[in-house]
């Protein structure tokens, strides 16, 4: 899009006075460029080169003005087409908006005045298109799997040929893998690969909702269901309506939301809390979690019904230590972006730091990666992080001991260490650490209120 702002308007006029007039009024705007023509063949013969808005005479040599409009509408849909009549008829008015044309102008002293506020609207309407088809490109851009997933191991070429197919098919998608492997961005990633790209993508991490609450998260509540419910609120399901519905750690719904869970997949519609009116939706759902749920299934955690509803296409994500030299890939990336952001200047890493780092088995992943090279930029006394920088386990005494593989409660308290470590870095300021470890704020708060951190 060369010029965002450009609107590119074509006055057809069979009367060469009343076409200079208005196009001499239109030209007040710098932004409109104007091309005018006489007959309704001449206008669809030049509709290549795809104009925002048309005025068009209702009567001309070569054809009426319902007529035209049908003609050009089947050729560019999207234009919007002004109508100027000599005479005043409410019934043909009637008839041309219903047949698409935006606005239908009588010709009198009053007709330059509303052109110009009317072409000014769309004017309006129509950069607010572009911007959001500018910003939709961008996030598509963002989350396609190529540039927001950075890796070149056997086990990322292979998830990227997941992706793609689940972008080009409408199925539900099971994701799978350890805490930090990327679930969300996988998910946003398949979703802005589909045809539901132009729709929203709600995120909902089940875990981290209270039990008591997660109905009416999903679902939504009618004003009074219960107390403190003052108003109406639709619910997660209902705010996907033509796009995704993302449920994160989905193995932690208990079985009573299960069940209600599985109904509304089964019909297709909520209920909201305290309502009983059906409200169809059109979402795609896709699920993830760090557990096994086919053991949860087994051990009675979890409906085998609702898995096998939510199974479709199963993408497990491979942990970090399995990618190799990803591993290198990903800390120099995220070096660059930490430092580009800070205003520091270039880093890089040792050749003993970086065998360290292809060395350590990363419980927490990609996410503990992102930390360590961040807090090792911090740490370094110069501009190369050396072995003694990164926090792993026994390269620094003083240094808490971190994960050992399979334990939850070494995960805990590795998690802890490293939002700990942040905490001191960012002088105990909650927003900063959150979003430079890319958790949420109430995570931290739960964490301190477990007292498993303290602020500094």
């Amino acid at each position: 899009m060369p010029n965002s702002t450009v609107v590119t308007i074509f006055i057809v006029e069979d009367n060469a006075w009343y076409g200079e007039i208005l196009e001499y009024r239109l030209s007040q705007n710098p932004d409109y460029q104007l091309r005018r023509f006489t007959t309704v063949q001449a206008c669809l013969d030049n509709l290549g080169e795809k104009p925002d808005v048309i005025t068009l005479d209702y009567s001309l040599p070569d054809g009426r003005g319902d007529q035209a409009l049908r003609q050009i509408k089947e050729r560019l849909p999207e234009v919007a087409v002004i109508v100027i009549s000599g005479q005043e008829d409410v019934r043909t008015a009637i008839a041309l908006l219903h047949q698409g044309a935006y606005d239908y102008l009588v010709k009198d002293e009053e007709t330059l005045d509303r052109l110009w506020n009317s072409v000014g609207n769309l004017q309006k309407q129509l950069l607010l298109r572009r911007e959001n088809v500018r910003l939709r490109e961008q996030i598509g851009q963002k989350y396609d799997p190529q540039r927001a997933i950075l890796g070149e191991s056997d086990q990322i070429k292979q998830l990227f040929t997941l992706i793609d197919k689940a972008g080009r098919a409408n199925i539900s998608v099971s994701l799978s893998g350890e805490t930090g492997t990327g679930k969300e961005l996988v998910a946003k990633a398949i979703h802005f690969r589909s045809d539901r790209r132009d729709g929203p993508f709600v995120a909902v991490n089940v875990a981290a909702i209270p039990g008591e609450l997660l109905e009416s998260e999903l679902f939504g509540h009618e004003k009074g269901a219960f107390t403190g419910a003052i108003n109406r609120r639709i619910g997660r399901f209902e705010e996907a309506n033509k796009g995704t519905l993302f449920l994160d750690e989905i193995s932690e719904l208990d079985l009573s939301l299960q069940a209600k869970l599985l109904r509304v997949l089964q019909e297709r519609e909520v209920v909201r809390v305290g309502g009983n009116q059906r409200i169809a939706f059109d979402a795609r759902l896709m699920v993830a979690t760090h557990r096994d749920l086919s053991k949860e299934v087994q051990e009675g955690r979890f409906r085998e019904d609702l898995y096998y509803r939510l199974l479709g296409l199963p993408i497990v994500l491979p942990p970090l230590r399995a990618r190799g030299h990803d591993i290198l890939l990903l800390a120099n990336s995220f070096l660059r972006d930490f430092c580009r952001q800070n205003s520091m200047a270039a880093c890089s890493i040792s050749a003993e730091a970086q065998h360290l780092l292809l060395q350590y088995h990363f419980p927490g992943n990609v996410r503990e990666l992102k930390a360590v090279v961040e807090l090792a930029a911090v740490l370094a006394e110069s501009d190369t992080i050396r072995p003694q920088d990164l926090s792993l386990r026994g390269e620094r005494p003083n240094q808490p001991p971190l994960i050992v593989p399979g334990s939850d409660e070494s995960l805990r308290a590795q998690t802890a260490a490293i939002v700990q470590r942040y905490l001191q870095t960012y002088n105990g300021n909650i927003s900063e650490v959150a979003a430079r470890l890319q958790i949420g704020k109430s995570t931290i708060y739960r964490m301190l209120q477990n007292k498993d951190i303290h602020l500094p």
